[in-house]
């Protein structure tokens, strides 16, 4: 039989370079990779399911389910994840000085369904007391004016979210006219080095190593999804994705614990995985729904909560049964 020609898009990661470079094969598949930004990757599958399987952010993978749509199908990939406290921006010289200080004030996000977004307001929720329908919320592009909401919000009632089309999030922010805004992709004026924009939290990263000590959540922004039609019609492609990719992460952390050469330019990069192993366990970036449960169980509520998704949803109700278990020798 020959090989299923299959189409894949993909982000540039390490964790995913020898599935595709085909050092890794997923058995009985000839893959062809697209390596793409995360936005372009984002926009294309989900106006126009240019290709078979493409990374995904888990929040317009968890809305379109949540709303009935089943038309693709995830496998407990996640290539990408990213503590969120560090993604909320505020004016050096405004009113926002601590979190609790957003209640009654403006907040700018690029999507009210990124992911990033859903995890940061789910943290502002539940870690200081700012409530959705404390806030005004404006949608629109950080960088670029004009960004549009593939996938429609239904919020709940007394939350409001405005679109905002001509201007960027970043200038009204330095202009007064927010007071934070909270994005995946930082500001570029901040990049570029403006200290009119700094980040809410001064020290983010103790902040959210002691969020994971609290919760056990390592937010998770980015699935792995299928159009259905290809996993109907080829079943064993779900698992076996999910053998290739488990493979391809697992010789990237081999080669980031071996100490023998650089494997990243950056000095001591071999003391990177002891750093987060001893924070997060062995596998610091596991795969599958049981070692994921408290992150995804916290992502689905807070999801739910912002109408993010229609109904509430369990972990297991996002893949297949095929690949939330696995045979044991």
């Amino acid at each position: 039989m020959a090989p299923l020609a299959l189409t894949l898009a993909m982000n540039d990661y390490d964790h995913v370079r020898d599935l595709v470079s085909g050092r890794v094969a997923v058995e009985g598949v000839e893959l062809t990779c697209l390596t793409l930004s995360v936005e372009e990757i984002f926009y294309r599958f989900t106006a126009f399911r240019e290709w078979d399987v493409s990374e995904l952010s888990l929040a317009k993978y968890t809305s379109l389910v949540g709303g009935g749509d089943r038309s693709l199908t995830a496998i407990p990939v996640f290539p990408s994840r990213v503590f969120r406290h560090a993604a909320m921006y505020v004016r050096a010289d405004g009113p926002v000085r601590e979190p609790a200080d957003l209640r009654g004030r403006r907040v700018g996000v690029p999507e009210w369904i990124q992911t990033a977004g859903v995890y940061a307001r789910g943290i502002l929720q539940d870690a200081y007391g700012v409530a959705l329908s404390d806030v005004e919320w404006v949608q629109g592009g950080v960088n670029q004016a004009g960004r549009e909401e593939l996938v429609a919000p239904k919020p709940r009632e007394g939350v409001s979210i405005r679109p905002e089309q001509q201007r960027t999030l970043q200038d009204m922010l330095v202009d007064g006219d927010l007071d934070a805004v909270i994005s995946a992709r930082p500001p570029q004026r901040f990049l570029d080095g403006d200290t009119r924009i700094r980040r809410l939290f001064d020290d983010a990263r103790a902040v959210e190593e002691a969020h994971y000590r609290e919760t056990g959540v390592f937010p998770i922004m980015h699935t792995v999804a299928m159009r259905t039609e290809v996993f109907e019609a080829h079943p064993w492609v779900a698992a076996n994705l999910l053998t290739a990719f488990t493979a391809a992460k697992e010789r990237s952390l081999e080669r980031l614990r071996d100490v023998n050469t650089s494997r990243l330019p950056v000095p001591w990069s071999h003391d990177l995985h002891r750093q987060a192993a001893a924070l997060l366990g062995p596998d610091p970036w596991p795969y599958g729904i049981e070692p994921n449960r408290p992150t995804l169980e916290a992502f689905l509520r807070w999801a739910h909560e912002q109408g993010v998704a229609e109904r509430a949803l369990e972990a297991e109700d996002l893949f297949p049964p095929s690949v939330q278990r696995a045979f044991r020798v």
